[in-house]
C-alpha cells in the first residue's frame, strides 16, 4: 500500500496521548478487510453508538464534498445497512490476532 492510499490522522487523534485507533478498513484483492480493537466497550451496544456517529460523519461527508442532503444520504446510508443486515451479500471470516 502506498502512503498516499493512507487516510490522514485527525488533528485530536495526534495530540491526545490517550488516543487510540479503534477501526481500520481496507478494500483489498476486491474484497473488504477489517482490523478491529476488540475489549474497548463491554456493552456491545455502544459499537452501534460508534457506528451511528460514524455514518452521520459519512453524511456529512457527501454533503461537503458532492452537495448532497444530509437527512437523505442518513436514509439511503441506513436503507442499505438494514439490507445488508437482513439479507447479507457476504459473511465475515477471520479471527482475533494480537
Amino acid at each position: 500500500m502506498a502512503d498516499n492510499d493512507q487516510l490522514l490522522i485527525p488533528d485530536a487523534a495526534q495530540t491526545d496521548p490517550k488516543s487510540f485507533e479503534l477501526l481500520r478498513v481496507w478494500i483489498a484483492n476486491k474484497g473488504q478487510h477489517v482490523s478491529l480493537r476488540t475489549g474497548v466497550w463491554s456493552d456491545p451496544a455502544a459499537w452501534g453508538i460508534m457506528l451511528a456517529d460514524l455514518v452521520r460523519h459519512v453524511a456529512n461527508a457527501y454533503q461537503q464534498d458532492a452537495g448532497l442532503d444530509q437527512l437523505k444520504t442518513l436514509q439511503r446510508i441506513k436503507a442499505a445497512l438494514d439490507a445488508e443486515l437482513g439479507s447479507p451479500t457476504d459473511e465475515p471470516s477471520g479471527q482475533i490476532r494480537q
